[in-house]
């Protein structure tokens, strides 16, 4: 039984998302009553947002379910700075032709979860370069910059961290928080916006904000994370092996999306059940509950609703069919990952370590040499025993390609062109 009154805050935490709040009384009041006006951002360093941004995304989508209004801010002027919370060096830095290009890969996502418009419910997408790049600094600095004390900042776990480690830590950097902290007051004075959620690595920006509303603009602003989410084994979220998990298509296959869920560790699938699909909650209870062989139903319809959610469910369900395929029937399937390579090439031979790189099944040839002696690559669905195989002709299946599998659950074909 849930402590909270109002929708929101139920919903959030019976599904697992509250990590801490600035007040949560306050919230839950203002949740009750009327709408609650919520932002997150969001900055532009890749030409998408990978898994372990879908939890800040759902945190947005629940606060539209519940009847509140979401804010996501894109970060085209702070991704200019660079965000150094918990980072042990600085973030490259991008130019403006970088950050639009990241920016336009990513905005398209948000439209899958949230319902953009003008109705007092609608999500607003909005970027923060609108009011960054029009500030002047020597008035900055005196009506915002004399909030903030260097004491208290040097104080917060982000930046000790790194000068405990003795590595550098640029001004620029250091007016990262100041910019987030203003973006805050900034969004709360063009729309009415009360409320900051984000990661548990952001709580110390979020606290600037809230101060800074409280001194400039005597607003009583509110603060909202949710855990940063790793899985049980400790694995920090939307990174494997073979890189991060993008939720753009363009640059990782459905396929792949789907068969990443589809591993989630046992201990992990009634957590993730809640956080990443919007099965009642009854139903959550008795998947998680299964075990052996059952369990592994349970991360199927895990890895199908999480994918639906950023893909669409006949995309979801295909991927799912072809999962069934490879693995249940050991057939070919053309929606299987595909990796082109010059029909030269093999007419020459490929050595199977290169092969199993190009596919991205593994990082290198010592991983790929490591799968071979513990028996986990195969070609053809035929163990792969001798490292210096040379994969050729003779291994192009009547389907017109190379099957390369990296245990039961992960393939891709090589197609010669």
């Amino acid at each position: 039984m849930s402590q909270f009154k109002s929708e929101f805050l139920k919903v959030m935490d019976e599904r697992g998302f509250l990590n801490q709040c600035s007040d949560y009384a306050l919230l839950d009041e203002r949740a009750g009553k009327g709408i609650v006006t919520g932002y997150i951002g969001f900055d532009a360093t890749a030409a998408s947002l990978h898994v372990g941004h879908l939890i800040q995304i759902l945190m947005l989508r629940q606060l539209q379910r519940t009847g509140h209004k979401p804010i996501v801010l894109m970060g085209g002027g702070t991704t200019r700075v660079g965000d150094p919370s918990f980072k042990d060096s600085a973030r490259p830095l991008l130019t403006d032709e970088q950050i639009d290009a990241n920016l336009a890969g990513i905005k398209e996502v948000f439209k899958k979860f949230l319902t953009f418009g003008d109705g007092p419910t609608d999500a607003i997408m909005v970027n923060n370069r609108d009011w960054l790049d029009e500030l002047h600094y020597i008035d900055f600095l005196r009506d915002y910059g004399r909030h903030f004390s260097v004491n208290r900042m040097l104080s917060f776990d982000s930046v000790k961290l790194r000068l405990e480690r003795e590595q550098s830590f640029s001004f620029l950097e250091f007016n990262y928080m100041i910019l987030q902290a203003y973006d805050f007051v900034e969004l709360n004075r063009r729309y009415g916006c009360d409320l900051q959620m984000g990661g548990s690595d952001q709580w110390g920006n979020i606290i600037n904000g809230i101060e800074l509303g409280r001194r400039t603009q005597d607003a009583e602003l509110v603060g909202l994370t949710t855990n940063l989410l790793t899985t049980s084994s400790g694995q920090k979220m939307g990174k494997t092996a073979q890189g991060a998990v993008w939720l753009n298509e363009d640059m990782l296959s459905v396929y792949d999306y789907w068969q990443f869920w589809r591993n989630t560790e046992d201990a992990d699938v009634g957590r993730f059940l809640k956080l990443f699909t919007d099965l009642p909650l009854e139903e959550v209870t008795r998947l998680e509950a299964l075990e052996g062989a059952e369990l592994n139903d349970a991360k199927k319809i895990l890895a199908t609703e999480a994918t639906a959610m950023v893909h669409g469910r006949d995309a979801a369900e295909k991927a799912a069919e072809t999962a069934r395929v490879a693995f249940e029937q050991g057939a070919i399937s053309a929606d299987l990952p595909t990796v082109e390579v010059p029909a030269a090439e093999l007419d020459a031979g490929i050595g199977v370590l290169s092969a199993f790189v190009t596919a991205g099944l593994c990082a290198s040839n010592g991983e790929a040499r490591r799968q071979i002696k513990g028996g986990g690559l195969r070609v053809n669905d035929e163990q792969v025993k001798d490292e210096k195989l040379s994969l050729t002709r003779e291994h192009v299946t009547g389907d017109g390609v190379v099957k390369l599998s990296l245990g039961k659950k992960k393939h891709v074909l090589l197609k010669p062109v």
